[in-house]
């Protein structure tokens, strides 16, 4: 299964996984990633700005087996945990 995550810049926001036939399933991740990324933007000045929207692109992980809802529960606990670790 195909895993990918949203960034701007280095901060994730959003995952999604791709079947093998296609199908997609996305997982917004919790709140306080989406202050962090609104925190920083403002930081840099960067808030309602094209500079601000080219700043999002998708990045691949490897590949997972698994059902699409127990991949994004893996790829979560492993984002979130990076978070607070």
């Amino acid at each position: 299964m195909r895993v990918q995550v949203l960034y701007w810049q280095k901060i994730p926001s959003l995952i999604r996984v791709t079947a093998d036939d296609g199908t997609q399933l996305s997982r917004q991740l919790p709140e306080w990633f989406q202050q962090e990324i609104d925190r920083v933007a403002m930081e840099q000045g960067l808030i309602g700005s094209d500079a601000y929207l080219e700043e999002w692109a998708w990045r691949d992980l490897e590949a997972r087996d698994g059902a699409p809802n127990d991949v994004l529960d893996s790829v979560e606990r492993q984002l979130t945990s990076a978070k607070s670790g």
